[in-house]
């Protein structure tokens, strides 16, 4: 394979003279294998061999001590061959370049090609309390996007109480809590305090259970104050969403798979995990329907398909998807060619918002659900019939959208003047 993307009989000798050879040999069949371009191919070797004389020099011959001597490499490359660090790169994406093909070739050499990606780190608590992530995955049937969001929070209370030289959890005192509630506060957004409290609380529940604390401390963790419809709704004009449809280059393959997702989001008012876990199979194109199987609120949905989004995905899949066995609609353009994820639709969405102009707070899919709810509020919709078309549960999620009712409140307030 190395004859493949180097010509030259001198280059070839020189690779199979790395005493990291095969390993290297190995990782240019993988990068081959995922679709790689051969730019990368070649841009990646050569620091696979200057990795590998790096370690010999420092008399390590062993795969297995090659982790340890990866950061080291990198400082020390860093600091030979500063990096041009612009308005957009980064020095953490210089260092990321450098670092993540020696790791893919790492764990590719000593955990195999299906084990490849990052290790998940532990889970906190883990050996105070070894049966709490089994507890949310089995007993309360929680989904791995929430077990991991549990792992992100606990991970930050575990950091504060070493911090705090804490070391068991029958230290922990009411006083502590509201501690580091109060400081955990200040680092996130109103609206993300509460879910991190509730994921406390349920831990502390479930230590007093199992006796691992001497009583119930999780009514000690303080509950933010939320007051129903206190916030709009990141709604858009429908001016915006077209100018924003607009600006997607459907020329080349990314920007048709952007496209199609767009107009999903903004025709159907679907989250970006619902446009994410599409398959080709929940599209039946003899009867022009689109199935939407598993809603937040766990139910199914079928919507007529339209034509426009109809023809954005058959353009996609024809002149845009890249060849794959798997069944999901949307993928990653560049290698490696795997499913698209919930995060990278709204990433997507964010950045056409933001290339288009379109002044919102936190821009992503969710603002484009929200313009598509508005347009239905505008089009004098029912809200219980907009609350089924989105996949809500209960009415009271659909009632903010009556403050997007600007006619209406218009109409109200002149009715209020008069009867003044």
């Amino acid at each position: 394979m190395i004859e493949k993307y180097f010509k030259n009989p001198c280059t070839w000798d020189r690779i199979r003279a790395c005493w990291l050879f095969e390993q290297i040999e190995r990782y240019v069949v993988w990068l081959h294998d995922h679709g790689y371009a051969a730019k990368c191919v070649h841009r990646r070797v050569p620091l696979l061999m200057n990795f590998a004389a790096y370690a010999g020099t420092r008399g390590c011959r062993k795969l297995q001590a090659l982790p340890a001597m990866l950061e080291p490499f990198v400082a020390q490359w860093l600091r030979r061959y500063p990096p041009a660090i612009s308005a957009k790169r980064t020095h953490a994406e210089a260092r990321a370049e450098l670092r993540n093909p020696i790791m893919q070739m790492l764990q590719l050499a000593l955990r195999g090609p299906d084990n490849m990606g990052r290790e998940r780190p532990r889970f906190p608590f883990s050996e105070q309390a070894p049966g709490f992530y089994r507890h949310l995955e089995n007993e309360k049937g929680l989904t791995f996007r929430t077990r991991e969001s549990y792992r992100a929070q606990l991970g930050v209370f575990e950091q504060y109480l070493q911090r705090r030289r804490i070391v068991s959890l029958r230290d922990i005192t009411p006083n502590v809590l509201v501690a580091f509630v109060m400081k955990r506060s200040r680092a996130l957004q109103r609206n993300s305090v509460g879910p991190a409290c509730g994921m406390l609380r349920a831990f502390l529940r479930y230590a007093f259970r199992e006796g691992l604390i001497t009583r119930d401390l999780s009514m000690n963790v303080p509950m933010p104050y939320y007051y129903q419809l206190e916030r709009l709704p990141r709604s858009i004009p429908w001016d915006d969403v077209r100018r924003m449809l607009d600006g997607v280059d459907r020329r080349s393959a990314a920007g048709k798979r952007d496209y199609a997702m767009l107009l999903l989001l903004v025709a159907y008012g679907l989250r970006s995990r619902e446009v994410a876990a599409l398959t080709l199979d929940d599209i039946d194109w003899e009867s022009q329907r689109l199935r939407i199987p598993a809603r937040k609120a766990g139910h199914s949905a079928v919507f007529p398909l339209s034509a426009e989004v109809g023809e954005a995905i058959v353009d996609y899949v024809r002149n845009g998807r890249p060849q794959t066995q798997s069944r999901r609609v949307f993928m990653r353009a560049c290698a490696p060619h795997v499913p698209c994820e919930y995060c990278n639709v709204s990433d997507r969405a964010g950045h056409y918002l933001k290339k288009a102009g379109v002044k919102v707070a936190r821009p992503g899919s969710h603002t484009l659900r929200h313009a598509c709810v508005q347009r239905l509020v505008d089009a004098r919709f029912p809200l219980k019939t907009i609350g089924d078309y989105i996949g809500h549960r209960t009415p009271d999620s659909t009632m903010i959208y009556t403050k997007i009712d600007v006619a209406t409140l218009r109409d109200l307030a002149v009715r209020g003047e008069e009867v003044l």
